[in-house]
């Protein structure tokens, strides 16, 4: 394909998404009666503005979900100490909770407008971003199109391209280089990372390193956990946390497996969707097990087998009851799930062979001893024995994790400087109005 016909197919995609748009309320509609969008926030995904824009240089940060909000709420405090004005947009209603949680009534967030050209249109034409600062993997076509005409600045920051993405995008080299050359920098989380954006037409491209690890351990409510700490008691306990469909049940296979072995054996389940959780009851309980949901405020007794974890942004308080963690999406699903947060909070880390999504920060820690690939169940049986039985071993994986970490550290300052050339002229610019109002 030429590149010339790359980019008429990309003018038909804007074009053809217009069409479709007086088409999409149902879906937005279905998406609100299944929990999944804010109901009275519907319009925003419209483009529709619920708030003024602010006076001044205005910055719009998008983040898809909780995971790249928390990996960016860093970065959005250091542009806010240079006292310019962030939009956050977010396309779930978990992350927009947590949005209000870090960051409160600094920011503005409204969610992310569909990726169809009246919708963006309206978005931008409202807001009217002097530099649009996007995380991770969100390449919205029509988005970029139209930042690109508006002659507003995109920079990719946390940039990823998974093996699938990366394979369907070589399919299309023309069309990517049409896309990703409107971006003015990427700013990747690794080398392959980096070398895959080149060769998809990205430039310039650096490496910063994953801006996850900069951010702050997941918090625990203090309360909560002594608690649940309390409840426990001496008894020894296991994590498996983030896990897909067919990972809990293995997890409960594992617990059956071993708690012959550890009197008393606790095992913790915390699924990656918690409105599973009824469906894992009724799982656990048909495989004998007795089960506490944290969703219900279930007392952990001394016959207790599991606990559910039915919860969201209680990750933090989970891992602080154990000393072992297996994350999941590794092992019935593919991609992997952040193995930072476990490594941060003190746990050896476990997980499955099918962690593309994070490679490179598995590959560290398994270089260093902070983290195991097991094969299968039998496997992860015998792992988590052998770390229950060996309490030197665990402590050094632990260790090594925490290390591992600390080691990555420097991807927030990295990014800043990819940065700096396209804040620098904002804060001049918001300076010399404050300079100018106070004359005033």
């Amino acid at each position: 394909m030429s590149e010339r016909w790359a980019r008429s197919l990309l003018w038909t995609y804007r074009f053809v998404g217009a069409a479709a748009y007086p088409l999409v309320g149902g879906y937005v509609a279905w998406r609100a009666g299944k929990g999944k969008e804010e109901s009275g926030r519907r319009r925003e995904r419209y483009g529709r503005a619920s708030r003024e824009r602010p006076v001044g240089p205005l910055i719009w940060v998008h983040a898809a979900s909780v995971g790249e909000t928390l990996a960016i709420v860093p970065l959005i405090e250091n542009i806010l100490r240079q006292g310019i004005n962030v939009i956050l947009t977010t396309g779930t209603v978990t992350s927009a909770r947590v949005a209000e949680e870090r960051l409160g009534q600094r920011i503005i967030h409204q969610y992310v407008p569909l990726d169809l050209k009246p919708a963006v249109s309206r978005f931008l034409d409202h807001w009217k971003p002097d530099l649009a600062v996007i995380a991770e993997s969100e390449i919205w076509p029509v988005t970029i199109l139209e930042l690109g005409i508006r002659r507003v600045p995109q920079v990719l920051v946390n940039g990823r391209l998974s093996d699938r993405s990366f394979k369907a995008w070589k399919k299309r080299p023309n069309v990517a280089e049409a896309l990703f050359e409107n971006l003015a920098h990427v700013v990747a989380q690794s080398d392959v990372d980096g070398e895959r954006f080149l060769a998809l037409g990205a430039r310039p491209v650096t490496v910063s390193g994953n801006l996850k690890v900069d951010t702050a351990p997941p918090p625990a409510d203090e309360k909560a956990l002594a608690v649940l700490r309390r409840q426990i008691g001496q008894r020894k306990t296991w994590a498996a946390v983030s896990t897909h469909n067919g990972e809990e049940a293995v997890a409960a296979e594992v617990h059956t497996m071993l708690r012959g072995r550890h009197a008393g054996l606790l095992t913790i389940i915390v699924p990656r969707h918690p409105d599973r959780g009824p469906a894992l009851v009724a799982e656990f309980e048909a495989m004998g097990l007795k089960v506490a949901r944290r969703s219900k405020g279930d007392r952990i007794t001394a016959d207790t087998d599991l606990l559910l974890g039915d919860t969201m942004g209680e990750m933090g308080l989970y891992l602080r009851l154990t000393e072992i963690a297996f994350v999941g999406r590794s092992l019935t699903s593919e991609g992997g799930q952040n193995p930072l947060e476990p490594a941060m909070l003190d746990t050896a880390v476990l997980a499955g062979r099918n962690v593309q999504n994070f490679r490179e920060a598995y590959q560290k820690l398994i270089d260093s001893g902070g983290a195991k690939i097991v094969r299968d169940r039998d496997m992860l049986a015998g792992a988590v024995n052998y770390l229950l039985n060996n309490e030197a071993v665990r402590h050094e994986m632990m260790a090594a994790g925490a290390a591992t970490v600390e080691d990555m550290r420097g991807a927030l300052n990295r990014t800043l400087k990819a940065l700096e050339p396209y804040i620098q002229p904002l804060i001049v610019k918001s300076r010399l109005a404050e300079t100018a109002t106070r004359r005033e």
